[in-house]
């Protein structure tokens, strides 16, 4: 079908205020608009969709889908019988460019959670002063007490059982020897059944009752505290708890207000259960079997600890999944034995007294 269409219309391009009056042709499969400066727009009219006519009520209003602001004003509604698709929904436009813009917001976001986040926290962590780190510390571990009491009446109890309290300041000074970390480190038992013991900036150790419990001997605590104490001394927990909190305030901008509860929450799983980088705990194993050695205790203990973690809960499941990471839990254990020296006379790191009131802590 083409010809003239007797119509009478008016085009307003979007650009200028005035509309223009036009008689509008059909030619095959497009509408075709020749305007005064003898320019022609052409519609396809597959791609041309009715407006409602807010104001006069009485003429048909028609837009290209492609161009969201040019609009052609119909008096004589006899040409819409020629066009197929008046009323279906124009398809959306630029979902190439919107994809494209997803995609790099996406990007943006793995960018500075994967990369610039840990960059600025490793940098900052170096910088922070020993009494902000310490106040952080502190803070972080009132806030894991509140955390785990599942009255949620009083913070989580600290075992404080003066004879295991006088246990704890006696390893952590049989471990130090001649270094300088015994006064920066504060070793607390809390009185939960999790297999499980972290570090915290400013120097907090935290060990459960559970992993007590758990443990075959005195010196697998005594090595789990080694290992601990090595991350305090790398600063790892206070690089974490920077990638944590920078990580929310990026989550924050996207998904709304998350420095409440929720993100208060979320820090401390993620400081109770952090998984350090592989060099990271191979340095923290490293120290441990030094500070070990040198304390006259068996540096395998850790790997024996490991391995007894390994038999009651597996490789990577339950609580105990917090020492079972990488690198490969085999390789951790084979490196702590592997340091034992077979003509060396180790003593244990407790007493049996000793080691009882260390068990009785929490009673």
């Amino acid at each position: 079908m083409s010809g003239l269409m007797p119509a009478r219309a008016h085009f307003f391009d979007g650009d200028t205020p005035l509309a223009q009056p036009v008689q509008p042709m059909i030619s095959g499969d497009i509408l075709e608009l020749r305007l005064d400066d003898e320019t022609t727009v052409r519609w396809p009219l597959s791609e041309i969709r009715q407006l409602p006519d807010n104001a006069a009520k009485t003429n048909a209003i028609l837009r290209w889908v492609n161009d969201p602001v040019a609009r052609l004003v119909l008096k004589d509604p006899k040409l819409l019988r020629s066009i197929p698709h008046l009323h279906r929904r124009a398809p959306p436009h630029g979902r190439g460019r919107l994809a494209a813009w997803a995609l790099a917001a996406v990007g943006a976001v793995a960018l500075q959670v994967g990369f610039l986040v840990p960059l600025l926290a490793d940098n900052l962590a170096v910088l922070i002063p020993a009494e902000g780190e310490r106040a952080l510390g502190e803070a972080t571990f009132g806030h894991i007490r509140e955390a785990l009491d599942e009255t949620g009446l009083n913070p989580l109890e600290v075992c404080e059982a003066p004879e295991g309290s006088a246990v704890l300041e006696h390893l952590v000074a049989d471990l130090s020897g001649k270094r300088d970390f015994r006064q920066d480190v504060t070793v607390s038992v809390l009185d939960h059944d999790m297999v499980n013991a972290f570090a915290l900036p400013g120097g907090f150790v935290v060990i459960f009752q559970g992993l007590i419990d758990a443990a075959d001997g005195p010196d697998e605590v005594a090595a789990v505290m080694a290992h601990e104490i090595g991350h305090v001394i790398s600063r790892d927990p206070t690089r974490h708890a920077l990638r944590s909190a920078g990580s929310i305030g990026v989550l924050g901008l996207l998904f709304g207000d998350f420095a409440g509860g929720a993100a208060v929450l979320f820090l401390t799983e993620r400081l109770i259960s952090a998984q350090y980088s592989q060099k990271a705990e191979i340095g923290a194993d490293t120290f441990a079997h030094e500070v070990l050695e040198q304390a006259g205790i068996n540096p395998g203990a850790l790997g024996d600890m490991f391995a007894n973690l390994r038999d009651k809960h597996g490789d990577s499941k339950g609580v105990a999944a917090h020492f079972l990471s990488h690198p490969s839990l085999g390789d951790r254990i084979d490196a702590a034995r592997s340091v034992v020296d077979p003509d060396a006379e180790y003593a244990p790191s407790m007493t049996d007294a000793e080691w009882g009131a260390l068990q009785e802590i929490c009673n």
